[in-house]
Parts: structure tokens; sequence; C-alpha cells
């Protein structure tokens, strides 16, 4: 069952916007308390949402988007920042060589919200990052596990039943394909369901590529139902109980969200 954000960008940019301000923002504030000059680049932006509360506490923003449709809905929102100077939209691959050369060393946060479990080759992007970090940089990431019960996002199904089954997604691929041809899901989403199978991210590979990569994790979080549940299904969200979180792999099946902020070790600086 498709959900009215998914088809409102309105609607969708500010569940982003309030999703961001009481959740995503304070979680980041445990770092760097003091909001005010500092350079912040969201990666998969969007309609922008999750910037703006960035910016009306006084952050210097790039939001970076692959899809042009989205970066001009942003415009749209967030037009105002752009005429003051203070951000910048941009679509554009952050791997381009342009990008590169402007933005090396650039940023004091970085932010990927529900981005990371659609990305290929994440550990190529994660490593990637560093070179975009300034001295005191971290980076902020936000994304459902895997094996959770809507890990494979199933909710963006035309079929009411599936969007609400749980755990479909751990399927057999060719089952799993089979059953959404079966109740008439359509190409695209089908498609983009599938991808999800091959880029859908659980806490262990998550922290190991933090691990190889040269990062350490600063702050994490456990979420037995994910803040944007809110908007979703109208539930309230809920950190994880304390024992669930020490409980490898089993945690990934109940934990529906989790958020991290890294930075790179100290011996890989530079």
């Amino acid at each position: 069952m498709s959900l009215p954000q998914h088809t409102d960008a309105t609607l969708r940019y500010q569940q982003q916007v309030d999703n961001s301000r009481s959740y995503v923002m304070p979680f980041i504030q445990r770092e760097f308390p003091e909001l005010k000059g500092l350079r912040v680049m969201e990666i998969g932006c969007g309609e922008g949402g999750v910037l703006t509360p960035f910016l009306e506490a006084g952050c210097r923003c790039v939001g970076v988007d692959l899809f042009p449709e989205r970066i001009e809905l942003a415009k749209g929102f967030l037009g105002q920042y752009i005429d003051n100077g203070q951000l910048q939209l941009i679509a554009k691959n952050i791997y381009d060589v342009d990008f590169f050369g402007e933005f090396q060393h650039a940023f004091d946060v970085i932010i990927l919200k529900d981005a990371i479990e659609h990305i290929p080759d994440q550990d190529k992007l994660v490593a990637y990052l560093k070179n975009l970090l300034t001295v005191r940089g971290q980076v902020y990431f936000g994304f459902p596990p895997w094996y959770m019960p809507h890990g494979g996002h199933q909710q963006i199904c035309g079929s009411k039943f599936l969007s609400f089954l749980p755990y479909v997604h751990l399927l057999p691929r060719p089952l799993y394909r089979g059953l959404l041809k079966a109740f008439g899901e359509s190409e695209g989403t089908i498609k983009e369901l599938m991808e999800l199978v091959d880029t859908g991210i659980s806490i262990e590979r998550f922290e190991k590529i933090v691990r190889t990569t040269g990062f350490d994790i600063t702050q994490r979080k456990y979420y037995l139902i994910n803040p944007i549940y809110k908007y979703k299904f109208n539930l309230q969200p809920r950190e994880q109980f304390g024992w669930m979180k020490k409980i490898p792999f089993v945690r990934n099946f109940f934990t529906t969200c989790m958020y991290y902020m890294i930075k790179p070790s100290a011996e890989t600086k530079g």
C-alpha cells in the first residue's frame, strides 16, 4: 500500500523536517553541541527536509542527490537559504572529480539518512567519505537493518497485504520476485525492491565496514520502533531494549533503525 508521502512531496518534506529536528539533529549534537557555522553535507538529500533544521540553526549546508527532479523540489522548499548563500544544492555524483576538487576536507558533518542501504559498494563509499571531512569531521548514518521486519522497504508495495507483511524480503530471491509479480507489483517497484536485496545492510556488516575503512564509532543508538514510523504507521518511537542490543545478529530482526556517528581513527587521519 503506497503511503501518502510517497506521492506528496510537500508532506514528505514536512515529515523529514520534523524527524530531523526531533531525532537526527539531537543525536548529532551529542558530538557537535554548537551548530552555528558548522559545515554540513547530506548525501541523498531529496527534498531537503533533513537539512532544514540545520539551516535554521545557522549551519552552512550542501545537499547532493543523483536525481535532478528532487533537487528542483528542494530548491522550491529552501530557496531563501540558497539566496542568502547558506545552501548549495547539487545534482551530481560525489565521486565526480570536480566535486572532490571543490569539497575535499570541507565538511564537519556528513549525513546519510536512509541512504546507505540503497548504495552499492558500501565499503568504497565509507572509505571515500574520509576525504571530504575536516579534521574534526564525523559522519552520521541512519538506516534500517536488513533483517528487520520491513528492512526490504516493502511498504512501497501497491499491495496492502505485501506492504504490511513482515520479513517477506528475506525469502529466496526467485520466490520473492515471483511473489511480487503474483501480487501485481509494477516492474519499477520490483526492480527497486530487488536492488535492496543486494544493498541492504546489517548491523554487523556496517560495523565491520566502519572498522576496516579506518573509522571509530563515537555514538550509536538502536530503535525498537523507528522514529519515521510515527508518520508511516502512527507508532511512537521507542529505543531498543538493553538486553536485545547485546545479542549479535538476532538484534537485527527486532531493531527497526540504527543511528551512528563515526569519525576517522586517529592513526588513519590525513
